[in-house]
């Protein structure tokens, strides 16, 4: 993992703070961070990794593709249900490149473009200039398919489907085009992701993000486990046979395993001050909270969360 150079950082901040103030709509649906989760922090996903690993000689070793006839990806699409890991996997790139990280949140930046109207050429060319100012950057466009995302509450059929359409394919050329970029995408509908996304120059490489079950849960909970401990310092476990507790619940994704365990953890924070002996986390307690959180997703109508 490289570290993001603080000065290139901090650099980074103000050139994107200073564009995204102008602009109601990407100060609300983006976000600019100096990421610290690297590729070792990510469970499993060992497919995954090894794609974005080879699209990180992008930045690092740009060199190398030529010494084999060839060129590194134009971007990469990530999909995968939610809560697999997606963003996570932008962020550890981003580290492993020593790049700042922008989270582009697509179903909001839809909504707040069209709420605030007018002015997309202004931003269009805005979001260009200020690409070509910033240091070299990893941009992650977090759900194409905005118009059934999660975070619009359900479906939206009243959406105008063909100039947003038109204002995302700009932003994406516009951001593939930019100096010192990387380029990745997301969906957890690709179903019914419209083919121009995937049309050259754009995302000429898609990566399935698909967790091994149980193997990549487990691998991932006990990188969790193991940090809450750090971040405690002091043993929270007791010995926990972590299969015999996920394989019950394969409809929980990665994201869903990871509240499961804070809830657990926060559970006994709350025992703790009761005055109350909570006790390690055993297997018991987990399950105990993996099936309360099953009882709940059925009685929600999008049950899945998102992979921190």
């Amino acid at each position: 993992m490289t570290r993001v150079d603080p000065i290139q950082a901090e650099r980074a901040r103000n050139l994107w703070t200073s564009f995204a103030r102008k602009h109601a709509p990407v100060a609300k649906a983006t976000r600019l961070s100096a990421p610290v989760r690297g590729f070792d922090q990510v469970g499993g996903l060992a497919g995954p990794k090894d794609e974005l690993l080879t699209f990180a000689c992008a930045a690092t070793s740009p060199e190398v593709y030529e010494r084999w006839g060839t060129f590194p990806p134009s971007g990469l699409l990530l999909i995968g249900r939610r809560g697999s890991g997606k963003k996570l996997l932008a962020e550890a790139l981003a580290s492993q490149t020593g790049t700042s990280f922008l989270l582009v949140q697509v179903p909001r930046l839809v909504m707040e473009t069209l709420r605030h109207g007018g002015k997309v050429g202004e931003l269009v060319e805005g979001w260009s200039h200020a690409l070509d100012e910033l240091p070299p950057t990893t941009v992650f466009f977090d759900e194409f398919e905005f118009y059934q995302a999660h975070e619009l509450g359900s479906q939206r059929d009243d959406l105008p489907i063909g100039p947003v359409m038109d204002f995302l394919l700009d932003l994406v050329d516009r951001t593939v085009a930019a100096h010192d970029v990387l380029t990745l995408g997301s969906t957890s509908y690709p179903d019914t992701l419209r083919p121009a996304f995937l049309a050259h120059p754009r995302f000429e490489r898609v990566v399935e993000v698909n967790p091994a079950f149980p193997s990549d849960v487990v691998e991932a909970l006990g990188i969790h486990a193991r940090q809450a401990s750090q971040r405690a310092g002091r043993p929270l476990f007791d010995t926990v046979d972590w299969n015999d507790v996920v394989r019950p619940y394969a409809d929980h994704s990665i994201a869903d395993w990871v509240h499961i365990l804070h809830s657990v953890l926060r559970r006994k924070a709350r025992c703790e001050a009761a005055g109350e002996p909570p006790g390690a986390v055993a297997g018991e307690d987990l399950l105990e909270e993996a099936s309360r959180a099953q009882g709940t997703k059925k009685r929600l109508s999008y049950g899945e969360g998102t992979y921190i």
